[in-house]
């Protein structure tokens, strides 16, 4: 945890040190309310989006999840990501919850993670989109390098078909293999995972330029949208304190590449930043009900 909040804290110093703060600041000195209220209701839909699509994967997985209890598991764990090291650990503890609720602990796990794959399934085929839609970045990736990454997927699918047909490794893929298929993969579920994951990404996309119009941003929107996908794929790095740092970073570099101002991508990244906490504190609501009854009903508390 402190590694986490040192690397974030160095990274935001080397930021400052090369950029020129003012410049960061001063697309805080004419805030638009209005834009950062509408980002604002954005992270409430999509938490909306994401408890549903947790749901989803539950039911095909034949566990019991009713939609409100989702919804406030849901904004407890993106607190709990805001708030500790690592982004998952929220994800960890609404895993752990659901599963002393279930007789099939490990599924209620698989859907955790099913439910979170999902996100990111849809986060890499967004990838060559947004690579088109940025001829300066996909000018920038060398073909042998788009060769190699590939090559060394399919090896790594090969890989795992063949453990898959070995005996000891069927038995111990096949609750995963199932619940792959069940949850994720299957002709059933995989319409409404792509459907929902495509309706998150798309909130993610829109809390952001949301939040850049709010901090006086004129970037054309089909130049700065098709950035925010590559910038949650380097927040998927676990080596910051919520993202801090590594997002503002990724944001600076991204922004030069493809020609806007350095300043304007870091502001907007906090702002980002700030408004998806906010944004979460309907989990903090949820954290200090569930402390004050558990401290109700403990014997100390009587």
């Amino acid at each position: 945890m402190i590694l986490r909040l040192l690397l974030s804290v160095l990274l935001l110093s080397l930021l400052a040190w090369q950029l020129d703060m003012r410049l960061v600041l001063g697309h805080f000195a004419a805030i638009d309310p209005a834009w950062l209220l509408l980002a604002l209701v954005l992270t409430q839909l999509q938490a909306w989006l994401s408890a549903w699509r947790w749901r989803f994967t539950a039911h095909r997985l034949g566990l019991t999840l009713p939609l409100m209890q989702a919804v406030r598991e849901y904004y407890l764990a993106l607190f709990l990501n805001q708030v500790l090291p690592g982004g998952v650990l929220g994800d960890v503890s609404r895993a752990w919850r659901h599963a002393r609720t279930e007789p099939r602990v490990g599924a209620a796990v698989h859907a955790v993670i099913l439910e979170r794959a999902s996100g990111q399934l849809l986060i890499a085929l967004a990838m060559p989109l947004c690579l088109l839609l940025q001829p300066a970045l996909l000018a920038l990736v060398p073909l042998p390098v788009v060769a190699v990454s590939a090559i060394l997927v399919l090896a790594g699918l090969a890989v795992l078909l063949v453990l898959a047909r070995q005996p000891l490794w069927r038995i111990r893929l096949r609750p995963w293999w199932q619940d792959l298929r069940r949850g994720l993969l299957g002709r059933a579920a995989l319409p409404f995972q792509l459907l929902s994951s495509t309706l998150v990404l798309a909130s993610y996309v829109l809390v952001f330029w949301a939040v850049a119009r709010g901090l006086g941003d004129s970037t054309p929107a089909a130049s700065l949208m098709p950035l925010v996908p590559l910038l949650l794929l380097a927040m998927l790095l676990p080596i910051s304190f919520a993202g801090w740092g590594v997002r503002e970073g990724a944001a600076a570099v991204l922004w030069l590449l493809v020609g806007l101002d350095p300043a304007a991508g870091v502001a907007a990244s906090i702002g980002y930043g700030l408004v998806v906490l906010f944004g979460s504190l309907p989990g903090a609501a949820v954290l200090w009900l569930r402390s004050n009854r558990y401290r109700r009903s403990s014997p100390r508390g009587n």
